[in-house]
C-alpha cells in the first residue's frame, strides 16, 4: 500500500535532464489555457476567481506528483464546476463565508473517497460505467452551462439555479433588463475566441479575450456602469482553510453529492489518461491515479480549493505540446502561481461577461455531437442510455442524472447477459465451419445449437426455453449438440439446466452432448458432479471429432438412410439415401404386430440348437465387412423394404442391425406379409 504515496520519488529517481526544457514549454503552455479556465470554472460553481486558481495550483502539482499518467493534467474542470454548484446551492448561498467552505470540505470528502478507492485496488470499478453516460451527462452539462451562463451574458442580476426550466424562466422573465455593455463584451468574447480558432486552431483564444475584455474595461472605466467584473484577486500562497471536518451533519448533507462527484471525477480521469495513453504507449495504474486524484483532492479543499479532476484539453495540449514526464503538470501550476503574483491587480477587471462568453464556447465544446451520432446509430441500448442520461441531467438534480445514467448501464448490461442467444446452426458447404441454420435443412436426429452467452442463473431460464423450443420442434430431434466456445461462465444454475436437458433427452432415449468448453465452464462442470451424469463420452475438444464420434457411434444410420433425405454432414455424402412410396411402414414405433426380441445370448443358445433360424443382417455392405455374426446373410432394408428380397418362408427369421431400429422396421415389415 505505502508504495503508492512513495510515487515523487520514483519519479525524481527516473527523471533525466533532457526531459527538462520539454516539460517547461508543455508546463508553460498548459498555464496558459489553465489560468483563464480556473477563473472561467470557477464562475460555474459561484465561487470566488481564487479558489479556481487556487485549485489550478495544488491540483496541478499535487495530482502530477503522485498519478500515473505522465499527461493528465489536473484541476477545475467544467462538469465537477457544475456538480459543485448543483450540489452546494440546496445548502448555502453563493458568496457567503458557508458557501466557501462546504466547497473545500466536500473537496476532502472527495479525496478520501478517491484515496480509498485507490488504497484498495478498486480502480477497474470505472469500467463498468458505459461511455454512453459520459456522453450523455457531458451534453447535458454543456447545455446546463450554457444556460446558466446566459445571466451573466446579458448583465442580469438573478440568482443561479442548477435546474434547467427554473433558469430558462428567470431568464425570460428578466429580459426587459438585459444590460448591453455586458452583452457586447460577452459577445465580442465569443468572435475573439471564434476568430483566432479559425486563424490558428491552439491560439489560447480565451486567454486573449480576457485580456481584452480586461483591456476595455479599464480604459472605458465600464466597472462603473454596471459591468460586473471579478475583482481584486489576492497575490499569496494559497492559504490553509479551516474546515469543519467534525460537523457530522454537514457532512451528511455533503456524502451523496461527493459521491457523485467522486465517481464521475474518477471516471473523467481515468477515460482522459487512457484515450492518451494510446498515442504515448504509456502503461497506466489506474490504483495509483486514484491515489493521485484523492491527495489532489483532500490538498485543493485544505488549501482553500475545491473539487478537482482530469481535464481533456489541457491534457491533450500537454501531449502535443512535448510534455515527456509528469513533471510538466508540476510546471503548470508553478507557472499558474507565479502569473497570480504578477498579474492579480490586472486580472480584477476582467468582466464576468466575458467569462460567460469563454465559458459558452466551452459548453458549446462539450456537446460531442459526432459522438453522440455515432452512438445513436449503433446499438439501441447504447442509444437510450445516452438519451436517459441526458434527460436526467437536464430535468433531474444532477447527482440523480449520474445514478441513472449508471443504473440504465447495469439494467442494459444484465438484460444482455440474462436473454443468451441459442442459434441452430448447420455445417457450410465446406464442412469447415457451422453457420446459422436459416432455411437449411437439419439432421432430424441431432440438434446442434450454438450458445452465445453466459449460463449463469439470471440467463438459464431464458437459455432452457429456447432450448426446449428447439427439441419439442419437429423434427423432434433425441440428441443435442450443444456448441459452448461462447460461453464465458456457467454457475451451478446452469448445470442443474443442462442436466434437465440430458433427462429430458434421454426420455426419448438420447442425451446431451458438449463441445467447446473453456477452462472455466470446464472447472464448474467437473466439480459440479456433471460429468459423472452425463459420462466422459459426452464431451468433447472438437466439432469434428464431435460430429464424427456422433455420426458413426451414436446417430442411428437407419433413420440417416431411410428417414432423412437430407446431407447434412461431411459424413452423410456417403451415404445411400432411399425415397418409398405411400403406405410404407418406416418407424419400429407403428402399432403392429407384436415383435419377439432376442439378446444376443439368446440369439447365440438358439444357434447352437438342432434348427438354427435363419440369420438376416439388416445393415448396409460396409457395415457387414466391418463385422457381423457368423453365417448371418446380408439383406439389406432397402431391398426387404423394395420386395427384392428373397428370404425363406417356412423358416424362423431373426433380423440383426446395429441399434434394433432397422430390425424392427424390417420385422414389421415381413410379418404383414406372412413371415415368422
Amino acid at each position: 500500500m505505502w508504495r503508492y504515496f512513495l510515487q515523487p520519488l520514483n519519479l525524481v529517481r527516473s527523471y533525466e535532464r533532457s526531459d527538462l526544457i520539454p516539460d517547461l514549454l508543455a508546463g508553460l503552455t498548459v498555464a496558459i489555457i489553465l489560468i483563464p479556465q480556473a477563473i472561467a470554472f470557477a464562475q460555474i460553481a459561484e465561487l470566488p476567481p481564487q479558489m479556481g486558481l487556487y485549485t489550478a495550483i495544488v491540483g496541478s502539482i499535487i495530482g502530477a506528483l503522485w498519478g500515473s499518467s505522465r499527461h493528465l493534467q489536473t484541476g477545475p474542470t467544467n462538469t465537477t464546476s457544475l456538480l459543485v454548484l448543483t450540489i452546494l446551492l440546496p445548502l448555502g448561498r453563493p458568496g457567503t463565508p458557508e458557501y466557501v467552505t462546504m466547497a473545500g470540505l466536500m473537496a476532502v470528502m472527495v479525496g478520501v473517497l478517491r484515496l480509498a478507492l485507490g488504497l484498495a485496488r478498486l480502480g477497474l470499478l470505472v469500467n463498468f460505467v458505459s461511455d454512453a453516460v459520459i456522453v450523455g451527462f457531458t451534453a447535458g452539462a454543456g447545455i446546463l452551462i450554457g444556460a446558466n451562463q446566459l445571466r451573466n451574458l446579458l448583465g442580469l442580476q438573478i440568482p443561479s439555479s442548477p435546474r434547467l426550466p427554473v433558469t430558462l424562466e428567470r431568464i425570460i422573465l428578466s429580459a426587459g433588463q438585459v444590460h448591453l455593455p455586458s452583452l457586447a463584451l460577452g459577445l465580442g468574447s465569443i468572435a475573439v475566441i471564434l476568430l483566432l480558432r479559425r486563424i490558428h486552431r491552439r491560439a489560447p483564444g480565451p486567454l486573449i479575450a480576457m485580456v481584452l475584455g480586461a483591456l476595455v474595461v479599464w480604459f472605458l472605466r465600464l466597472d462603473q456602469q454596471g459591468v460586473r467584473i471579478v475583482g481584486e484577486l489576492p497575490r499569496s500562497l494559497p492559504p490553509l482553510a479551516r474546515l469543519p471536518l467534525l460537523d457530522l451533519g454537514l457532512i451528511q448533507d455533503l456524502s451523496m453529492g461527493a459521491l457523485a462527484v467522486g465517481i464521475i471525477g474518477l471516471i473523467e480521469a481515468t477515460s482522459i489518461s487512457r484515450s492518451i495513453a494510446i498515442h504515448s504507449g504509456q502503461r497506466l495504474d489506474s490504483n495509483q491515479e486514484f491515489v493521485g486524484q484523492g491527495l489532489a483532492n483532500i490538498a485543493s479543499g485544505f488549501f482553500s480549493g475545491y473539487t478537482c479532476s482530469g481535464s481533456f484539453s489541457r491534457s491533450a495540449v500537454s501531449f502535443w505540446a512535448g510534455g515527456r514526464t509528469q513533471f510538466s503538470g508540476v510546471f503548470a501550476g508553478l507557472f499558474v502561481f507565479l502569473a497570480l503574483l504578477l498579474f492579480a491587480p490586472q486580472a480584477a477587471f476582467i468582466p464576468r461577461a466575458t467569462l460567460a462568453g469563454v465559458l459558452l464556447v466551452t459548453a458549446y465544446d462539450l456537446i460531442d455531437r459526432r459522438e453522440m451520432a455515432r452512438i445513436w446509430r449503433g446499438a439501441r441500448g447504447d442509444a437510450a442510455i445516452m438519451g436517459i442520461t441526458l434527460l436526467a441531467t437536464l430535468l433531474l438534480p444532477l447527482t440523480f442524472a449520474v445514478l441513472s445514467g449508471v443504473l440504465a448501464s447495469l439494467a442494459y448490461y444484465l438484460y444482455r447477459t440474462s436473454v443468451p442467444r441459442v442459434v441452430p446452426v448447420v455445417p457450410n458447404e465446406t464442412f469447415r465451419r457451422f453457420v446459422p441454420q436459416g432455411r437449411r435443412p437439419g439432421c432430424p436426429q441431432l440438434a446442434v445449437l450454438e450458445v452465445h452467452g453466459d449460463l449463469y442463473f439470471g440467463a438459464v431460464a431464458h437459455t432452457e426455453t429456447l432450448i426446449r423450443e428447439r427439441l419439442d420442434s419437429p423434427p423432434y430431434p433425441r440428441f443435442a449438440l450443444l456448441l459452448m466456445d461462447h460461453v464465458n461462465h456457467c454457475d451451478i444454475t446452469g448445470v442443474r439446466m443442462l442436466e434437465r436437458i440430458h433427462k429430458a433427452l434421454q426420455k426419448r432415449k438420447g442425451g446431451l452432448y458438449l463441445v467447446g468448453l473453456s477452462d472455466p465452464v470446464r472447472r464448474v462442470i467437473v466439480g459440479s458432479g456433471l460429468v459423472r451424469l452425463l459420462g466422459r463420452d459426452h464431451f468433447f475438444s472438437g466439432k469434428d471429432v464431435a460430429i464424427s464420434r456422433l455420426f458413426y457411434h451414436v446417430l442411428d444410420p437407419a433413420v440417416c438412410v431411410y428417414e432423412c433425405d437430407a446431407r447434412v454432414f461431411q459424413e452423410c455424402q456417403a451415404l445411400p439415401k432411399y425415397s418409398w412410396g405411400k403406405g410404407v411402414p418406416l418407424l419400429p414405433e407403428e402399432e403392429g404386430a407384436p415383435i419377439l426380441r432376442l439378446s444376443p445370448e439368446e440369439l447365440w443358445r438358439a444357434l447352437q440348437g438342432k434348427e438354427p433360424p435363419f440369420v438376416v443382417d439388416v445393415r448396409e455392405p460396409r457395415e457387414y465387412l466391418q463385422r457381423h455374426i457368423p453365417e448371418s446373410h446380408l439383406v439389406p432394408l432397402s431391398r426387404i423394404l423394395s420386395g427384392e428380397a428373397y428370404l425363406p418362408h417356412g423358416e424362423n427369421l431373426v433380423l440383426v442391425c446395429r441399434s434394433g431400429r432397422r430390425s424392427a422396421l424390417a420385422a414389421r415389415f415381413l410379418i404383414r406379409r406372412g413371415y415368422r
